[in-house]
């Protein structure tokens, strides 16, 4: 019988194994023993707790999705200027956060999407994250753009994050925060003009 308190203990550690093993060898040969072996556990504990490798897989990102949507809401709620821009930008900032943009979290994110296109599970998940980030740029768009131009703009600024991200993902060097940055905000400028 597993001890009183371990589970988020044991969920936690072989979450970050299962990062350190796509990091280190991809999603197709991290293997349930290499993620157990990685987190010093036997292969059994995987299954108790997340059933199969896609379960192993879908709480990572689960992972993964909570600290990008507390890196948005850190930067949120410390804006001092409520403005639609401010708050624009800090959901820009947020998808380039740290957390989003090492190498474990981009290798995982590419590993998810591309098998979230065959695994139902995985697909809900993304579109939860579609949407979530469509919502929040769409919301802030709106207080002063008309509705469909600031569908449009979350739009277009939704394909210009995830783009940067996925270029600066595939370039095989670091990834040049600054840079996504300005360019995102150089589009936020051109759709908000003097409006915000």
């Amino acid at each position: 019988m597993p001890k009183v308190g371990m589970q988020p203990i044991r969920r936690s550690q072989l979450i970050a194994a299962t990062l350190q093993a796509v990091d280190q060898v991809g999603m197709s040969d991290a293997s349930i023993a290499y993620i157990a072996k990685l987190a010093g556990v036997s292969n059994g504990i995987i299954s108790h707790y997340f059933q199969d490798k896609n379960g192993l897989l879908e709480a990572t990102m689960r992972h993964l999705m909570l600290a990008l949507s507390d890196a948005v809401r850190s930067r949120r709620s410390a804006l001092k200027d409520n403005s639609p821009r401010a708050h624009l930008r800090a959901i820009i900032d947020g998808n380039f956060d740290d957390s989003q943009v090492n190498g474990p979290a981009m290798k995982t994110w590419l590993a998810f999407w591309a098998s979230s296109m065959h695994q139902p599970s995985l697909q809900r998940l993304q579109r939860v994250n579609d949407h979530r980030l469509y919502s929040n740029l769409c919301g802030q768009f709106r207080r002063v753009l008309p509705q469909e131009r600031a569908r449009t703009a979350a739009r277009g600024m939704a394909s210009l994050i995830d783009g940067l991200w996925l270029r600066g993902a595939l370039s095989g060097e670091g990834f040049d925060t600054a840079e996504a940055l300005n360019i995102a905000y150089d589009y936020l400028d051109m759709q908000l003009g003097d409006a915000a």
